[in-house]
């Protein structure tokens, strides 16, 4: 039961919020959409979810024989942008409204809210007033909400807000778990360190088009393998790097440390005796960059391009 999106734009007066947009979701991963605010997350997952339509472009998910140009609610597990929660309200009064909106029976709900709280250590705060929380207990609460009825499709709009790093790792916990239960989940996060843990596959979005898109590993090994770092015994001279600027893109991270970055035509064989003659090497490794980097680059090598009219 895949997601496909293709040639999909929206339009608000004269903003393009999404344009020209294709990619698929597949069953059982863990997707992230990524992309600066405005880059039209929220206004592709409305479209997703049915809120709002297409001004152009499909939707397609198919469910065996069924086939929907949007995630059905009984389909759907849903943590919007805006939280919707009851603050008056205990904590049960809040999951047990949801889950009896999603048909959850008595004995299911108990189950699983029983399940779900001793997962978050909130088992002893059931019946106090969600106010009463911390946001980042209101948060975790929101998630179960959201899962409670055993979505087949789960859209989760910045999970990890309001959490302190203990918290986003039990959140990192649920969103496997939930991958292993079988659900297909689709997360909008800034958090880069989870992304990275978690995602499968991910699409980084800016100014409403995919700058990025395809499986984690293949996009570090494209921002990672052309990159070497040399570290030397000695500080290197400025006057010794003419030898390598030549034939590589070089820069000096520190006196005895250079960043070189290897060409389609100069690889590493070529490069080891230019090296050598500089200093005594230390050591060699490919550079690794972070996707909290990468997704840095990759916006201002789009905006580059929007600027000189050059953006596909």
């Amino acid at each position: 039961m895949s997601l496909v999106i293709k040639n999909l734009e929206k339009h608000y007066n004269k903003v393009t919020a999404v344009n020209q947009l294709s990619f698929d979701v597949q069953p059982g991963e863990i997707f992230a959409l990524l992309g600066p605010n405005g880059a039209g997350k929220s206004s592709l997952v409305k479209m997703l979810v049915g809120f709002t339509y297409p001004d152009s472009g499909s939707i397609e998910l198919r469910d065996n024989a069924d086939c929907y140009a949007a995630i059905p609610s009984h389909l759907l597990g849903y943590l919007p942008e805006d939280r919707g929660l009851y603050p008056e309200k205990t904590l049960k009064q809040n999951l047990q409204f949801f889950a009896q909106l999603h048909g959850v029976s008595h004995s299911e709900f108990d189950e699983r809210c029983q399940y779900w709280l001793d997962k978050f250590s909130l088992t002893d705060r059931i019946n106090e007033p969600l106010k009463s929380l911390s946001k980042g207990n209101q948060q975790k609460v929101q998630l179960i909400t959201a899962i409670l009825h055993k979505p087949k499709w789960v859209i989760l709009d910045e999970p990890f807000s309001g959490l302190d790093p203990i918290n986003q790792e039990l959140v990192v916990q649920f969103l496997a778990e939930l991958k292993q239960q079988g659900m297909t989940v689709l997360l909008s996060a800034h958090q880069m360190a989870m992304v990275e843990k978690l995602a499968d596959r991910v699409l980084l979005l800016n100014k409403g088009q995919s700058v990025l898109y395809g499986k984690l590993e293949d996009i570090f090994n494209a921002y990672n393998s052309n990159i070497i770092d040399v570290t030397f015994a000695q500080p290197v001279e400025p006057d010794d790097l003419p030898v390598l600027s030549s034939d590589y893109q070089c820069e000096q991270q520190t006196p005895t440390r250079l960043s070189v970055t290897l060409s389609e035509t100069q690889g590493l064989n070529h490069l080891l005796p230019l090296l050598m003659q500089i200093g005594d090497v230390r050591e060699l490794k490919n550079q690794t960059k972070s996707l909290h980097a990468i997704y840095l680059q990759a916006v201002d090598e789009h905006n580059a391009r929007v600027k000189h009219g050059v953006a596909s």
